[in-house]
């Protein structure tokens, strides 16, 4: 089985700063990535920017700047972000590089070349703002303007000569994948969206624009602008340099293991473009998540909305790794979840602060003070340590097997229950108590530290620089991390030595006036 794994996020659309949603589509695809580094996989993890389309011109004309400086400055917001975010992201890629152009072009070419695309006129509406079309039944009236049912965008009428691609003839066989791979389209609910969509009919997709010029030219034919989608979705082989003969990393990468998407652009994803793949004779990518919104309030944050939550105010504020916990815990995965201040400031001090952090400073100052700070030598372990310890060794595939269907959930809840458990344990046991039975002290203490190192293990793809933080204790950095090493009781050596930590997490003071 191949030990390759490549997960991308969207391409953010810079037509306006980073916002939580951007934030949450990043840290969830992060999470993936580190996880997979730890179980021993070679990931590429890909995210950047879509820089294309009538947005953006007019974005930038409205503040009087050429579209390219345009994309300049707001792409490098969205580069800066993935480093104040912790991404540890393999590329970036931006739809304004020469190795996207030629990959977009040659992929038109591909198309064209297997005679599934014609030049013909479209009329109908569409959406800037979404840079999407939408059918008579998709559209409504609100306060006098015809907006998108499902975004609320409003629409114009447009018509003008395009060229359009034969989505109507991939119907069938997109219907037939979908069937044959039942995992393809996660979570299910989105399955059966994108199923009903198809299976209502399917119109050719116009893919050409003229009415305005910010984009990649269609080949042999400069009045026509190619259209924004099919432009964005090819990033994903643009980044392993398809159009190159013997390309190692589209070799190695493709199919891509994950697109991490928001719900809201699924269609594109689980529809034009494997429709688009199947035409050129590209491998379609294993699975297209479609994960909820981050709300503010009840609705989807949005620039024209006004109720954008800034990421980097609340990094500023509480700290990076307890934004990144708050999100993955919190937000149920696949759901649309929000983020409030008290909410979060729960999640610190109960999760963070009194479950881990109090556990990894009692343990650890209790090991010093009694053990000599160093690791203590085990005699025997008996049958309440090894419930504790084999718990990972007993859950390791299991582990695995869920995380492959990006099930957030269970991975979060396993290591809640596992801090419960070491907490109680400690407790229980009470060693404190045992200084005349120095062999059962030591296993005590020696069992409490293997679980801060299992559990650190686990949180290390949520809250990496804390985690760097606790693995001082044992004299360790990340490159000892493995999640084959979790199922092992005896990776600390007698021995030792065991050093003092500092606090890992502040409590947040309550006012209760």
């Amino acid at each position: 089985m191949s030990k390759n794994f490549y997960i991308s996020t969207p391409i953010y659309y810079p037509s306006a700063n980073p916002h939580m949603g951007h934030a949450y589509s990043s840290i969830i695809a992060d999470f993936f990535a580190r996880f997979k580094r730890i179980d021993g996989y070679d990931v590429c993890f890909l995210t950047g920017t879509d820089e294309h389309g009538l947005k953006i011109q007019r974005a930038a004309e409205k503040k009087g700047e050429d579209p390219q400086s345009f994309c300049n400055e707001i792409s490098q917001t969205f580069r800066n972000l993935t480093e104040v975010l912790n991404l540890s992201n393999t590329d970036f890629i931006r739809t304004t590089e020469e190795r996207h152009k030629k990959t977009v072009q040659y992929l038109w070419s591909q198309l064209e070349k297997n005679g599934d695309i014609y030049l013909s006129k479209y009329s109908g509406w569409y959406s800037v703002s979404d840079e999407a079309f939408y059918n008579t039944d998709e559209i409504e009236e609100k306060n006098g303007k015809k907006v998108s049912i499902s975004s609320g965008s409003s629409v114009e009428w447009i018509e003008e000569e395009s060229y359009f691609f034969k989505l109507s003839k991939w119907q069938d066989k997109l219907l037939k994948h979908y069937e044959e791979n039942k995992d393809f389209i996660l979570p299910k609910s989105r399955k059966n969206e994108v199923i009903s969509f198809v299976k209502s009919g399917l119109k050719d997709l116009s893919i050409s624009r003229r009415t305005f010029s910010w984009g990649i030219k269609v080949p042999n034919n400069s009045d026509h602008v190619i259209y924004v989608w099919l432009d964005a979705l090819t990033n994903y082989i643009s980044a392993l340099n398809y159009v190159e003969t013997n390309s190692k990393s589209y070799k190695k990468f493709w199919p891509a293991s994950v697109h991490l998407i928001g719900k809201d652009i699924l269609r594109f994803h689980a529809v034009y473009w494997p429709a688009f793949l199947m035409a050129a004779n590209i491998p379609l990518p294993l699975r297209v998540y479609g994960h909820g919104w981050i709300l503010s309030g009840d609705e989807k944050m949005s620039k024209s909305k006004g109720n954008i939550l800034d990421p980097l105010e609340i990094i500023k504020t509480y700290g990076l790794d307890p934004l990144r916990y708050y999100l993955i815990k919190e937000v149920s995965f696949g759901n649309d979840g929000n983020i409030s201040k008290e909410k979060l400031e729960n999640c610190i001090n109960s999760d963070l602060a009194n479950n881990f952090g109090n556990l990894c400073q009692r343990v650890t100052a209790f090991a010093q003070k009694n053990c000599s700070a160093k690791v203590p030598k085990i005699i025997k372990f008996n049958k309440e340590d090894l419930e504790m310890l084999n718990k990972f060794t007993n859950n390791l595939e299991n582990i695995r097997n869920e995380i492959d269907k990006q099930n957030v959930n269970f991975y979060i809840d396993f290591i809640v229950n596992a801090l419960f458990e070491a907490n109680k344990y400690f407790n229980d046991q009470e060693p404190w108590k045992k200084k005349e039975d120095l062999d059962r002290l030591n296993t005590i203490v020696y069992t409490s530290l293997e679980m801060i190192r299992k559990i650190s293990f686990m949180l290390y793809p949520i809250i990496p620089q804390t985690i760097n933080k606790v693995l001082k204790i044992f004299n360790l950095d990340s490159n000892a991390i493995s999640l084959e090493s979790i199922a092992s009781h005896d990776k600390l050596r007698s021995g030792e030595p065991i050093n003092k930590i500092d606090i890992l997490f502040k409590k947040i003071e309550k006012n209760n006036d």
